[in-house]
């Protein structure tokens, strides 16, 4: 029997809604949010485009939550990693319940300042929040090679 477990989850989508921050009774901040993740297109009977989304409910804890609350709102394109976690408890009647969320470990921008309605330059701060700018001069530079054989593998 193998003992490989992984549980990863990178997803990538869109708020529906605008992120609100908690705290808990102990003062751990949490934030709730659903993000949309459209499937890939498939083509109907008849030739159109078909595209569906998923809503997952995410969980960010501590600082993460704090992150996502501070500079997404709702449409905002977020990218997060993280990992599935099952919670059961028993409802009012008795009877279980279940819930399937991912729990973010990590959270990244996928919106260029423009596109996501933020006029302002993202300012960085404690959480190491990029700072973007819409000029091809911040453009990273890349090296073109001749050909293939000046690489190294």
């Amino acid at each position: 029997m193998s003992s490989l477990n992984l549980n990863k989850v990178i997803l990538c989508g869109r708020l529906t809604a605008d992120p609100e921050l908690r705290q808990t009774n102990s003062g751990i901040a949490v934030v709730r949010f659903t993000l949309a993740v459209n499937r890939r297109m498939s083509k109907n009977a008849d030739g159109s485009q078909n595209q569906q989304a998923d809503f997952i409910s995410v969980v960010a804890w501590r600082d993460r939550a704090e992150f996502i609350a501070r500079y997404f709102r709702k449409g905002s394109a977020l990218c997060i990693t993280g990992s599935i976690q099952t919670s059961t408890w028993q409802d009012q009647q008795g009877q279980k319940r279940y819930a399937t969320e991912v729990i973010a470990d990590d959270a990244m921008f996928v919106d260029s300042k423009n596109e996501n309605g933020a006029g302002g330059q993202y300012s960085t701060d404690s959480y190491n929040a990029p700072s973007y700018s819409s000029s091809p001069a911040s453009a990273p530079k890349f090296e073109e090679l001749k050909t293939d054989d000046d690489l190294p593998f």
